[in-house]
């Protein structure tokens, strides 16, 4: 069981420690609705070092990232980050990530902790390009300061002005006298704030004084509990659950994330164009309960005669919107905003809704 360079403070704080994703992690603290509410309303902490950083580097960088990612990595300047997946040949998705472009020859590449080891494989063995690749996922530290007010405590550590910065940008920094610190805002929570990615032996230094900006606007740490809740509250992917190695990026919603350009060929492109010209089976929809009843992944999901239409990939009591929400795949024909299905918990038929997503609008 691999541990951050957190672990001692989550501890302290009486946090529940779980594994997760090959780490020993925090799942709460104060209790899942707390921090939720915490990062809806304040700010919020997570620590998300489980997550893994690749180096992309060279001349031969971006043609590396055109052919192994969906999106097109070659509409990014400097400062700029993308949301992208890799597909497999298969038709699934290897994982979905992050690319930072830093220069023209520099990419990092933030990926799924549970996928570090699969995701370091698949691209090395694509890198007929000769890239320069780096895992630098055991030497690099990651918060999310998450929140409306996250921004205002964090701009007290650092003189670069943060709290204007566009979604999906970066600015390399000198943060609580550090410097060096990536400090980004992409997010994964609907509620604001940034990221920020240091070297291991600057977390004790960026803690506290991450805490002690945060204090007067009421920060608390956050554990992996509330920030599964605040991303399916927006509907977002989680891999392992929405999507996987058999999931189509383009059933899944991740079509805007997939790029049919003539510039641009990359890994199973002619196969996922087809699905978008003529349609997939299934669809990945958002879903609210109208019965009482919490879904839960894998559970089934039917039509109005009982029959199995899909199955659910996401599920839980949203603390936001106090009522039972879910995502999950089902037959193209009940995929339309207003639909009904039923959801079978315990030989249950519950009725439930598809919904536009998100489903929290803030």
């Amino acid at each position: 069981m691999k541990h951050t360079a957190f672990t001692r403070e989550h501890e302290a704080l009486g946090a529940k420690m779980v594994p997760f994703a090959g780490f020993y992690m925090p799942v709460q603290y104060e209790g899942l609705n707390v921090e939720h509410e915490t990062v809806r309303k304040a700010v919020g902490v997570f620590d998300v070092s489980h997550m893994g950083e690749f180096w992309v580097k060279g001349p031969k960088a971006l043609d590396l990232l055109q052919w192994v990612t969906s999106n097109d990595a070659s509409k990014l300047t400097d400062g700029k980050i993308q949301y992208s997946c890799f597909p497999n040949f298969e038709g699934g998705i290897v994982d979905d990530f992050l690319v930072y472009r830093i220069d023209a020859e520099t990419f990092l590449l933030v990926v799924n902790a549970a996928n570090i080891d699969k995701d370091w494989a698949w691209i090395n063995s694509q890198n007929k390009m000769g890239a320069e690749l780096y895992n630098a996922s055991d030497e690099i530290s990651q918060l999310a300061v998450q929140g409306p007010l996250a921004l205002k405590a964090m701009q007290k550590l650092t003189e670069e002005p943060i709290t204007d910065m566009e979604y999906y940008t970066f600015k390399k920094l000198t943060f609580a006298g550090v410097k060096d610190v990536i400090l980004s805002i992409t997010g994964y929570t609907g509620s604001g704030g940034c990221e920020i990615y240091f070297a291991n032996e600057d977390a004790p230094t960026i803690w506290k004084a991450v805490f002690e900006a945060g204090r007067e606007f009421g920060i608390k740490p956050v554990g992996l509990g509330a920030r599964d809740t605040l991303r399916l509250e927006m509907g977002f992917c989680l891999y392992g659950n929405d999507i996987n190695d058999t999931t189509s990026p383009i059933a899944a919603g991740l079509g805007w994330i997939t790029k049919f350009t003539d510039e641009k060929d990359f890994i199973n492109k002619a196969a996922l164009l087809q699905q978008k010209q003529e349609g997939v089976s299934h669809k990945l929809v958002g879903f609210e309960m109208i019965d009482r009843g919490i879904p839960r992944q894998h559970y089934e999901i039917l039509n109005e005669e009982g029959q199995v239409i899909g199955e659910v990939t996401s599920g839980t009591q949203s603390p936001s919107l106090k009522k039972a929400i879910g995502m999950g795949y089902v037959e193209k024909a009940y995929s339309k905003a207003g639909t009904p299905i039923f959801i079978k918990i315990r030989d249950k038929h519950l009725k439930a809704e598809v919904v536009k997503l998100p489903f929290y609008k803030g």
